[in-house]
């Protein structure tokens, strides 16, 4: 502080009055003027050094202060980004786990799906196999289209490989949007993870920095809030929603997987019974009609004995007619001639009573021998008829046998590779319609 001299008044006076009056070259000062002004060079230079050292002092506690606090505050500045860079980095680790999983997920999740997909694609081979069966069934003629097990059970075949196939649509469908999720859900994660890594590149980056880096400098408006700048609360529910999301995705997908493979082992199983039924009753139904065939052809043997013995039996009436009526002839004749007897020899003797008798008995014996003649002939031809009756039902099995041989032959592709299949017997066109004509039912 400056302090303020008080003057003897004839001092202040004098030094009043020599700043009124002009000096003048070669002016002389008295010596009190001398020592009064050494004086206050002397109380003047000591309040500037007195000033001086106050603000010396001043200056090395605020030097003292501000390096402390700047110290503390760098320090408290360093522990705040290392605690962010072990929460981001914690953070990051959760992510990246969580992203592990996710692929591994989505991998499994694919490979159901990718095992779905085969086995709906195995159903088409089965359809079609089982539409064949009956296209090839509705060849069969006359008596031998009937509503048998065998057609009962491939329709069920039918409708159990539609049911099947509906399913594993449902569920490959299912798949794909569980896949769509857990994808979206991965996105979500692995674009907080990549941010989180830039994060801390750049608060590693900004731990990295002191006086001495060379890329420091002065910016504008540094303290201001960026747009978009979110909460720390905002930061960690952003961080935990996306893992929690992902995780019940992951959760989803696992019970998704569990059920699609159940299915496809239910389904399996489902076909392949309905399969062996399929084919027990084809089987049955060859042996039926390979039986019904040997039945046929026993008949159709024995009525080609039967039509030769009643061809033979029909030539020897014919044959016996033919001596009888030329029996008839003679005794006709021997009537005749004997009616030309004369006079009294025209009498009706033994012999003439034994002539009318025995054309009498052939007439008899040739009308028994023709109605007999008759009988046989109709007989002949029932028997022709019947034998008719035998060869085309037996053409009518026998084509229906061909069929469901058929049927069998296809049905192998069911267990033995398309590429190395070789049919048995003669193909046909394959089709996945039913025919138009049918009279299959799959309601």
């Amino acid at each position: 502080m400056n302090k303020h001299i008080n003057l003897p008044l004839p001092f202040s006076h004098l030094f009043g009055k020599m700043a009124s009056l002009s000096v003048k070259p070669g002016q002389r000062f008295t010596m009190p003027d001398w020592q009064n002004n050494s004086l206050l060079i002397s109380a003047d230079a000591e309040q500037q050094r007195y000033n001086s050292h106050h603000i010396r002092q001043e200056g090395r506690a605020l030097r003292n202060e501000t390096g402390n606090q700047a110290r503390w505050d760098e320090h408290n500045t360093r522990t705040c980004l290392n605690d962010r860079i072990t929460s981001v980095d914690r953070w990051r680790e959760a992510l990246a786990r969580c992203l592990t999983d996710t692929d591994l997920e989505i991998d499994a999740l694919t490979k159901v799906k990718e095992a779905a997909e085969n086995a709906l694609q195995a159903k088409n081979l089965c359809l079609d196999v089982a539409i064949e069966c009956l296209t090839f069934r509705e060849s069969r003629r006359n008596i031998d289209v009937v509503r048998d097990p065998v057609e009962e059970e491939l329709l069920r075949e039918v409708k159990v490989i539609e049911k099947t196939k509906k399913e594993l649509q449902q569920q490959v469908d299912e798949a794909f949007k569980q896949l769509c999720l857990l994808k979206e859900a991965r996105q979500q994660l692995n674009c907080d993870h990549r941010h989180k890594v830039e994060t801390l590149e750049l608060d590693r980056q900004c731990m990295s920095f002191n006086v001495t880096s060379g890329n420091i400098s002065f910016k504008v408006k540094p303290t201001r809030i960026p747009d978009g700048t979110t909460a720390l609360r905002e930061w960690e529910l952003n961080s935990q929603c996306n893992k929690d999301r992902a995780e019940a995705e992951m959760r989803a997908s696992v019970d998704l997987r569990g059920a699609i493979t159940l299915s496809i082992a239910q389904t399996n199983n489902e076909l392949d019974a309905q399969r062996i039924a399929t084919e027990f009753a084809l089987r049955k139904r060859i042996r039926d009609m390979e039986g019904a065939l040997s039945e046929l052809r026993w008949q159709e043997q024995n009525t080609l004995e039967e039509i030769a013995e009643m061809e033979e039996e029909i030539r020897q009436l014919e044959e016996d007619l033919r001596k009888r009526t030329l029996d008839l002839k003679v005794a006709h004749t021997r009537l005749e001639t004997r009616t030309y007897r004369p006079h009294v020899e025209l009498c009706r003797d033994q012999a003439q009573y034994g002539l009318t008798d025995e054309v009498q008995q052939l007439e008899g014996t040739i009308r028994a021998l023709q109605q007999k003649r008759t009988e046989s002939q109709d007989a002949l031809d029932a028997l022709y008829r019947q034998l008719h009756r035998i060869q085309t039902d037996i053409g009518y099995k026998t084509n229906s046998l061909q069929l469901d041989n058929k049927c069998m032959d296809t049905r192998r592709k069911l267990v033995i590779p398309v590429e190395k299949f070789e049919p048995e017997v003669d193909a046909v066109n394959r089709t996945r319609n039913l025919p138009r004509n049918s009279q299959l039912e799959l309601a």
